[in-house]
């Protein structure tokens, strides 16, 4: 057995100073509904440093340790409450200009009192979306690190919290080639703790999942009522409350769940009235309370239904992205989005390529906005490892779970973008079965690519798939637009093609003539052939083109788009809009 030198020093010669936090993963299995719960936020300003050379965790900065063994001081290469401060939630690329393209490790900490109210209480710890890697500590114990950039997790911390507590979250945003998504993407790297940070309180057996929706082909008059309860008293009774429909119903918990379908006929969620009731869940001592609406989204054929109606979803696609608060967008600026895509007739938006905040699908909900949700299975994910499987797998469930009560989210999408392989798809495939034995009151679908040789819809996946997404971009990275006519005569699907991509780039204000890339009338041009061809092909039942405004993304160089995207209908800060913006709201008022 090898020993270590006599002159061994863990902090400079440990390399495998990651292997002591393994074996601790944050997953979907943690998860705790939390809708009307009262919260604790610990946003804010938190102390905060960049570690490009890790030695937080080289160093276990955490422990505090500030004498050695024989009690004498030790010079500390860090200063927790005395690093400059950061808002949580925000991105550190905007904190300062020296961090704008930072891609490495940050250490936030703050300190917080925490007072006990009652002795079977337990506490979580919600931590809504940390980019892209996080490893949390409390009072010097490490709780568990967590993989994905956009979905919340949760970490229970009863026995951990103190009356005053110091937290540590080292959040790490390297791009790199077995994550969700990979190191080669098309939009900016944001950085951070960049949503809420949050305390939970419940009971000591408490609702740990609770799911209501709409049972599929019961004539709309029968939900479905799943719910998990965790903690010592697994068999009970909870009360499903809707005090509107006059409704209230006891359901028996056995070993923890309850399965019920409930006989009731409520008003349907729908763009034109996007109805909510106030629906209240109690078991024992614990209660949640949160608005929702009840619809059925089908596919039949080609055809896609709402509430038994036929439906064309008119859309647009949308980054979660701001000039001001990168991905840290504020339910302000999701508004504004929303009211756009209302302005550009829209009915349905695709949330792309990640998920957006939770807060983007209550809104939706309130608005009455139909939502694509997707994970970030994008271009050449590392299809062949099993531990990128099992991160793309855990951040599906993740969305799913979060978002399964929100009447606005009508579409699951496992990716986008794929070239159609073996190991592609198998991987994929994986996730559509685990989205659909996860909840199968949506359609599953995914942004595909074309066959470029044949021009036909030929993907693999598709079989699988309730609704085919396409990407194509005749008349932009393709100038042959007559290929466009050829793709959609050689295709006869069996299932309804949502365009979930098309566009081309315009620099705001910058015009000439209609064959002169990045002018808007170029990009006008372009939609009025675009739209003219899809209005006339009737397996096209939904359109989302690429983008609602455009977007930060540094493999974009040339002066025009200047690190920008510029394929948005408007501009970055959304105050001019393009040709192009009127080209598609005029047809989407008369597609029908």
């Amino acid at each position: 057995m090898q020993t270590k030198p006599k002159n061994f020093d863990a902090v400079i010669h440990n390399e495998a100073y990651l292997d002591r936090y393994a074996g601790q993963p944050i997953t979907h299995e943690s998860m705790v509904s939390d809708a009307g719960r009262q919260t604790e936020l610990l946003s804010g300003q938190w102390n905060f440093t960049v570690d490009q050379y890790d030695m937080a965790l080289r160093s276990d900065w955490h422990l505090e340790e500030t004498v050695d063994q024989s009690g004498r001081p030790l010079p500390l290469d860090y200063d927790f409450d005395r690093w400059e401060t950061v808002a949580v939630p925000s991105c550190w690329n905007l904190a300062r200009r020296e961090y704008f393209y930072y891609e490495s490790s940050g250490i936030y900490t703050r300190t917080f009192g925490y007072e006990k109210q009652n002795q079977d209480q337990r506490v979580f710890l919600k931590i809504g979306a940390a980019a892209y890697h996080a490893k949390v500590f409390l009072n010097k114990k490490f709780l568990g690190s967590h993989d994905g950039a956009s979905t919340p997790f949760y970490i229970e911390v009863t026995d951990t919290l103190e009356a005053g507590n110091r937290i540590m979250v080292n959040v790490e945003n390297r791009r790199q080639p077995d994550r969700v998504p990979m190191h080669n993407t098309d939009w900016f790297n944001y950085g951070g703790l960049y949503r809420d940070v949050e305390l939970i309180r419940v009971s000591a057996t408490y609702i740990k999942e609770f799911y209501c929706q709409l049972k599929k082909g019961s004539g709309f008059a029968t939900m479905e009522l799943r719910a998990s309860v965790d903690g010592i008293d697994q068999n009970g009774q909870g009360t499903l409350e809707i005090e509107e429909l006059g409704l209230r119903q006891t359901v028996t918990f056995q070993d923890g769940e309850v399965s019920a379908e409930i006989m009731v006929k409520p008003e349907l969620w729908r763009p034109e009235n996007p109805k909510l009731y106030q629906v209240k869940f109690t078991y024992g001592n614990d209660s949640l309370e949160e608005a929702i609406g009840f619809r059925e989204f089908a596919v039949k054929g080609t055809d896609v239904y709402l509430n038994g109606e036929k439906i064309l979803l008119k859309g647009i696609a949308c980054h979660e992205e701001s000039v001001l608060n990168g991905k840290a967008i504020t339910e302000e600026e999701i508004i504004e989005n929303f009211k756009l895509a209302k302005e550009l007739n829209c009915n349905y938006l695709r949330l792309a390529h990640y998920p957006h905040t939770e807060k983007a699908a209550q809104i939706a909900d309130r608005m009455g906005l139909m939502l694509w949700e997707e994970i970030p299975v994008y271009w050449s994910i590392a299809f062949e490892n099993e531990s990128t499987y099992r991160d793309a797998e855990n951040q599906l469930l993740e969305m799913i779970k979060r978002d399964r009560n929100r009447a606005s989210v009508v579409i699951w999408s496992v990716g986008n973008e794929n070239a159609d392989t073996e190991a592609r798809y198998t991987f994929m495939k994986r996730l559509v079965d685990t989205a659909r034995q996860a909840d199968n009151s949506r359609a599953i679908s995914a942004a595909c690519l074309n066959d470029k040789i044949d021009l036909i819809i030929n993907d693999r996946l598709a079989q699988h798939l309730d609704i085919i997404g396409i990407n194509q971009y005749y008349g932009w990275y393709d100038p042959d637009f007559s290929k466009l006519e050829k793709l959609f005569a050689n295709s006869s699907p069996d299932k309804p093609v949502l365009i979930t991509e098309f566009g081309g780039g315009a620099r705001a204000g910058h015009r000439g003539g209609v064959d002169e890339y990045f002018t808007e009338d170029n990009q006008r041009a372009l939609y009025q052939k675009q739209v003219e061809t899809m209005g006339r092909i009737p397996y096209i039942k939904g359109i989302s083109p690429w983008i609602l405004y455009d977007f930060r993304c540094p493999r974009r160089t040339n002066p025009q788009q200047a690190h920008y995207n510029r394929k948005g209908l408007l501009n970055e800060d959304k105050t001019l809009y393009k040709e192009a913006f009127y080209v598609m709201r005029d047809f989407y008022q008369q597609w029908q």
